[in-house]
């Protein structure tokens, strides 16, 4: 199976906000659709490794940036491929704002962001899929949501190949690059957490 086959689908990019007592923390996600319209329900589905994810599981309160084509690599790096776990992700960082819920919300090279309230959730093993009410929205510009296969041709750097001799297995998402002839087949990316079949061999 091509995993590349994927990257067509038409998925957007957010920042995932949430807020447990003092503690801020967003991460990026790739899920969000609007289900129904009366009451206004949207799904995410969030890797269970994310820290943001523990923070939602006990308050049940998130909010969603909608980023834009203008979003520079250095949103995605900052949100991305760092966790939450040992990073202050917030203290410090300009590009922040704080909606009525208490909650950030990044207000730069989005367009929108929405505040929303946990209704029900489902296992699905590596994910949680919660449902939520949306309880706010507010667009913030016309500027053009980015989408996935925007990111990956236009923001996203090119890596080099590697040196001559030396095999490598490059995530197709992040870049993050395992040095060694075989990969483990149950190899998680400590960067953007896909698994082994996300990682393409390369040659140098």
């Amino acid at each position: 199976m091509d995993n590349t086959a994927l990257f067509k689908l038409g998925y957007g990019l957010y920042v995932l906000s949430a807020k447990d007592g003092e503690k801020d923390n967003g991460c990026i996600i790739n899920t969000m659709i609007q289900t129904t319209q009366n009451p206004l329900t949207a799904v995410i589905a969030l890797n269970k490794q994310n820290f943001t994810h523990d923070m939602i599981m006990k308050t049940g309160k998130f909010n969603i940036s909608v980023l834009t084509q203008e979003a520079p690599f250095e949103v995605y790096t900052h949100f991305g491929f760092q966790s939450g776990k040992t990073v202050d992700k917030v203290t410090g960082y300009e590009n922040i704002a704080r909606s009525d819920n208490g909650i950030i919300y990044v207000p730069k090279f989005t367009n929108a962001y929405f505040s929303l309230d946990v209704t029900d959730k489902k296992d699905l093993g590596t994910h949680t899929l919660f449902i939520a009410n949306i309880v706010d929205a507010v667009k913030l510009s016309d500027v053009e949501s980015v989408t996935y296969s925007y990111y990956q041709s236009n923001v996203k750097p090119k890596k080099p190949a590697p040196e001559k001799g030396k095999t490598v297995w490059r995530c197709k998402i992040c870049g993050y690059e395992y040095v060694g002839e075989e990969l483990p087949a149950d190899f998680i990316c400590p960067i953007c957490k896909h698994g082994a079949s996300d990682f393409e061999k390369i040659v140098g």
